[in-house]
């Protein structure tokens, strides 16, 4: 019986008895999704790499040690792996990306990557307030726009629409927004970056 034909599971009963082929087909079904997934988190080919084998290196050691018991869900599994290995690595550089859904749905997106503690939670709010501040003090024409560009989420053809305008206008409307607002931080000395 050929080793590519076993499901997940069959896959790792067999390397368990000693068949080392059966790991190869394994990490081969699932290296692309797994180092897809990793390297939409890190951002950095090199680092990608080093999770992706790091996370194997788990695999196998788990598989040996016979500690793994997920019960038909393998690829779930190296997931979590690898999840939990790029938030050592954002924890060692202290930094953590965002991350957005892909074309499939995978649990891992919905989870928070980082966990803010109550220090960074008061200064993003404090950088939040300054700039609705700031917005405030925009000409109305170009405050609306922004509002809706940035807080409602609508499309510059949206906006367009909205306020009876050509896109262009729109646009020259959020560029002078833009330009207004850093020239206010600027004038006021304000720090907007945590």
């Amino acid at each position: 019986m050929l080793t590519s034909n076993l499901n997940d599971n069959e896959l790792v009963a067999t390397y368990l008895k000693g068949d080392e082929s059966s790991l190869e087909v394994l990490v081969y079904r699932h290296k692309n999704r797994v180092y897809s997934y990793i390297k939409q988190l890190v951002k950095d080919k090199e680092v990608a790499e080093d999770v992706f084998q790091d996370t194997f290196i788990k695999v196998i050691r788990t598989l040996r040690t016979n500690k793994y018991n997920e019960e038909g869900k393998f690829l779930p599994w190296i997931m979590r792996i690898a999840h939990n290995l790029v938030i050592d690595h954002f924890r060692r550089n202290k930094k953590m990306p965002t991350t957005s859904g892909g074309d499939d749905y995978n649990i891992f997106d919905t989870l928070n990557l980082y966990e803010e503690n109550v220090q960074d939670k008061m200064i993003r709010q404090q950088i939040q307030a300054d700039i609705r501040k700031l917005i405030e003090q925009l000409p109305s024409d170009q405050k609306e726009v922004l509002i809706m560009r940035h807080y409602e989420d609508m499309s510059f053809k949206e906006i367009a629409d909205t306020t009876k305008v050509s896109i262009n206008t729109a646009l020259g409307r959020m560029r002078y927004a833009l330009i207004n607002l850093r020239k206010m931080v600027e004038e006021n000395k304000m720090v907007l970056s945590e």
